[in-house]
């Protein structure tokens, strides 16, 4: 499963947003139908997953902390417990609940970016102040993969 690229979009008033089509597509493909949102752990943005890769995610979390840890339990609580369940209608939208808007600084225009086995959401005011300059990009790929130009 792999969603790539960006969509412009807008929420409605009541929050409701259309996944775009591309990323539907991928769900269909792979037979995911349930979603779950959370807001990003770094970022002002939301992240959605197909529920496969949120229960890998949950799962190799759980297999890295100790259940007779207080902090570790703490740890896996708060991952846990700040996620919501998301289905598409029949239009392929789904609800942004308020406070994860909020959370995210989201008004009305967002973009979804394709995250390889998630998708990022952001407030189409945000995102653009998350990105690095082209210069920026360059170097620390180059860091990354220990490549001269």
């Amino acid at each position: 499963m792999r969603f790539l690229g960006h969509t412009e979009a807008k929420t409605d008033v009541k929050g409701r947003v259309f996944l775009p089509a591309v990323f539907r597509k991928v769900l269909q493909a792979s037979g995911q139908e349930n979603l779950v949102l959370r807001k990003d752990i770094f970022q002002d943005c939301l992240v959605l997953y197909p529920e496969s890769v949120w229960n890998e995610q949950m799962d190799m979390l759980r297999q890295r902390l100790n259940r007779f840890n207080a902090e570790h339990q703490r740890i896996f609580r708060q991952f846990v417990s700040e996620v919501e369940v998301v289905m598409l209608d029949g239009n392929g939208r789904f609800l942004i609940p308020k406070r994860y808007m909020n959370a995210a600084g989201i008004q009305q225009n967002v973009e979804f970016i394709g995250m390889g086995d998630t998708i990022e959401i952001w407030s189409a005011e945000k995102v653009e102040a998350s990105k690095m300059s082209g210069e920026e990009f360059g170097k620390a790929l180059e860091n990354i993969m220990n490549i001269s130009f």
